[in-house]
């Protein structure tokens, strides 16, 4: 196939279209507003085309490959299910990427200008992008996808790319944490306390996103605040997190007028252990 002018919209089947040709940067599409998009485009028809380019690999029910425009891709699908006879077809620009990184920078350029993609897509994007040798870096993975990035962004983007990449499947909805929360956890993690956070996000993995990140707040806090009785002649304090062979896991955690331990574990379900322990700290604080 000929490649068409840039600039000249082509009518598509929208069924020829392969939606996940590249890595979307969007994790989640909003049903209220999908819905409102679908019946936007119902009413007044599709205002911007979308993009995609020939596959040089068609199969046998696509194409196309999409690069931007998965919205408005989802949303006209959606019409075509509820009246088969319409939207068969979507406009598009017809592009001509010279690679896959390329046609990943079109799409994030777009997208920054037309989507309101969260803190955690973004930098899921570029920690996905690596892993799947699209680039060798994460750094090298912001040069293509954002070329026009401040120094400040960039170090944004490095911190979203970190968090994601660790605890991609950590979270409920990570798709709702905010930036804010991104940059301490971020801080936390480069504080070495990679290993309790995943324990705590392991304690609360059915839990909300509200829940669990309450459930951090005390770790977070107490982590990240200056130390009050350093204690330079003990390394490896202050101790956060204790796992033993038997399966049994301890963290300290602050709390109001002192510390609290939590027991997880096969044989933590035993409320015997708990007697042993406090037999054990009542020998240690009040010996006979």
């Amino acid at each position: 196939m000929t490649p068409t002018h840039p600039t000249e919209i082509t009518q598509i089947p929208a069924a020829e279209i392969f939606e996940h040709a590249l890595l979307r940067d969007r994790s989640h599409l909003d049903t209220t507003a999908l819905e409102d998009l679908a019946a936007s485009i119902a009413r007044d028809g599709l205002r911007q085309p979308i993009e995609v380019w020939a596959l040089s690999q068609p199969t046998e029910t696509h194409r196309y490959g999409l690069i931007s425009g998965l919205r408005r891709l989802t949303a006209t699908r959606l019409l075509h299910s509820r009246n088969p006879s319409a939207h068969t077809t979507i406009p598009a620009f017809l592009r001509t990427p010279a690679s896959i990184p390329d046609a990943m920078a079109q799409m994030i350029a777009e997208n920054e200008i037309r989507e309101n993609l969260t803190p955690w897509e973004r930098g899921l994007t570029l920690a996905t992008c690596v892993a799947q040798d699209l680039f060798p870096t994460i750094d090298a993975a912001i040069a293509a996808l954002h070329p026009t990035a401040t120094k400040q962004k960039r170090t944004r983007l490095r911190t979203l790319a970190l968090v994601a990449e660790e605890l991609e499947d950590a979270f409920t909805t990570p798709e709702l944490l905010s930036q804010n929360q991104i940059e301490r956890l971020a801080a936390a993690l480069r504080g070495g306390l990679t290993p309790l956070i995943h324990q705590i996000l392991k304690e609360n993995r059915r839990a909300s996103l509200p829940s669990q990140w309450a459930a951090l707040i005390p770790t977070l806090t107490e982590a990240l605040a200056p130390e009050t009785d350093p204690t330079p002649t003990k390394p490896g304090r202050p101790r956060r997190l204790l796992t033993l062979k038997q399966g049994l896991t301890i963290r300290r955690e602050k709390c109001i007028g002192g510390w609290s331990l939590k027991f997880t574990g096969p044989h933590a379900r035993s409320g015997g252990l708990m007697d042993d322990v406090m037999d054990e700290i009542e020998r240690l604080f009040q010996p006979e």
